[in-house]
């Protein structure tokens, strides 16, 4: 595969392994650290491994000779011999038993259990991509939950501010109530202002503590989280042609290649019940009973094929085919939908950067509005309806400018989640 750019696999290591969070506030590559170690999802999602590598090597067992011991012990009503002492044959004693080792080895059943087995390991592989996509996945909700509670601390900050300048208005319209500049109703519509300030920055809190909340689930911490909003930083998007490469060797479209090779060993598997069963066997055996002996050993090549099963057969490998096509058109149209969503999400990226950049440019107009607004309203050149219009104004730019930053950093953590680069072991393989 195609690595993304060098560049970008040496700005990765912005996400590699960190100390843990300082008392400045945890950080973007501390909490990605956390999660991959602590996540209690993503534990679980490697379970899978060693689960079907057991079974991996319970298909293995199918194809490695087989020794059994068995023991039998009967009383008989009778007993009976023939022939005289010290000649005489016992052919059915009194106490009987015997006891016999037997072992079997499979030669060959159409391949059946070579193919199973090789549809066990790639099961293995299939349950090592199921860990890479859970980390993927992982990363992103850890990345949304961060920049969600990095935006709300920005935000309860914004609030704040907000608050402070209606109290600035409010204290203004106070100096010219008492100097009879004014009416009271000035004074009123302020502290009404100030009362839904107020208002908003609690919720402002509240949507704080509930995306650290999440943030806490998904790095499986106790207790309060402080971020630190700045180190939310990713590196530059390689190209297009990179990413999309990148996006080819996803987990879930590795599954699907996975799936369609399984579809086709199935295929080749139901096939080899045509073909006849050959295997091996040996066995000692002692009994009491010394007819014909009381104790022999042998080996035999034991040989079996199916004439007639009234078509399953044929039906089994027609539904295994019909299975292998549409696990192929699988494959077909997840690489389409990877590539795709690559683009698209290329696409908001740019969207974001120039919502940015607009909300910036907004913020730095709003700013200067409202101070010579409210420089015209001390000197009774406007009124304060002016002023709030201008407050208003100051405060959704504010907000906007939170909430473009917020998105341009969203956008770009999805698209490196479509490309599949999110994750340490993704990142070394894209790397070399």
């Amino acid at each position: 595969m195609r690595k993304p750019v060098g560049a970008l696999a040496a700005a990765l290591l912005l996400f590699t392994a960190a100390p843990p969070a300082r008392a400045g506030g945890l950080t973007l590559a501390e909490a990605f650290d956390r999660a991959l170690s602590s996540n209690l999802s993503l534990e679980r999602a490697r379970r899978e491994l060693p689960a079907a590598d057991a079974q991996r090597r319970a298909m293995f067992a199918a194809l490695l000779p087989k020794v059994a011991a068995g023991a039998n012990l009967g009383l008989n009503s009778t007993e009976v011999s023939f022939g005289e002492p010290p000649d005489d044959r016992t052919v059915l004693p009194k106490q009987d038993w015997d006891y016999r080792v037997v072992a079997t080895q499979p030669l060959f059943a159409g391949l059946r259990e070579k193919r199973a087995y090789d549809q066990s390991r790639l099961a293995v592989l299939g349950a090592r991509e199921t860990g890479r996509g859970a980390e993927e996945d992982v990363l992103l909700a850890v990345a949304s939950a961060f920049a969600a509670a990095a935006g709300s601390e920005a935000l309860v900050e914004v609030e704040t501010r907000n608050v402070e300048l209606v109290a600035r208005r409010s204290r203004q319209a106070k100096d010219l109530f008492e100097a009879g500049e004014t009416t009271r109703v000035d004074l009123l519509r302020a502290e009404a202002d100030g009362k839904a300030a107020e208002e908003r920055l609690v919720s402002a809190r509240q949507f704080l503590e509930e995306a650290l909340g999440r943030l806490r689930v998904a790095l499986v911490l106790d207790g309060p989280i402080d971020v630190d909003g700045e180190s939310a930083l990713l590196p530059p998007l390689a190209p297009e042609g990179d990413l999309v490469a990148a996006a080819l060797a996803r987990p879930d479209v590795k599954q699907a290649e996975l799936a369609f090779s399984t579809a086709t060993l199935e295929v080749k598997k139901q096939k080899g019940a045509y073909l006849p069963v050959l295997f091996a066997e040996a066995g000692y055996v002692k009994q009491k009973r010394a007819f014909p002996v009381d104790e022999y050993g042998y080996g035999a090549l034991r040989f079996s094929v199916d004439l007639f099963r009234g078509g399953e057969t044929a039906a089994r490998v027609a539904a295994a085919r019909e299975r292998e096509t549409q696990a192929r058109l699988a494959v077909e149209e997840l690489r389409r939908q990877v590539a795709e969503e690559v683009r698209v999400d290329l696409l908001a990226v740019e969207a974001a950067r120039a919502k940015t950049k607009l909300a910036d440019e907004r913020l730095v107009a709003a700013q200067a509005d409202y101070d010579q607004t409210f420089e015209q309203y001390r000197g009774q050149l406007l009124t304060t309806l002016d002023v709030q219009s201008a407050e208003t104004s100051l405060a959704e730019a504010r907000r906007g400018r939170i909430a473009a930053r917020l998105g341009l950093f969203l956008a770009e953590v999805r698209t490196f989640h479509a490309a599949g680069i999110l994750s340490p072991s993704t990142r070394k393989e894209t790397s070399r």
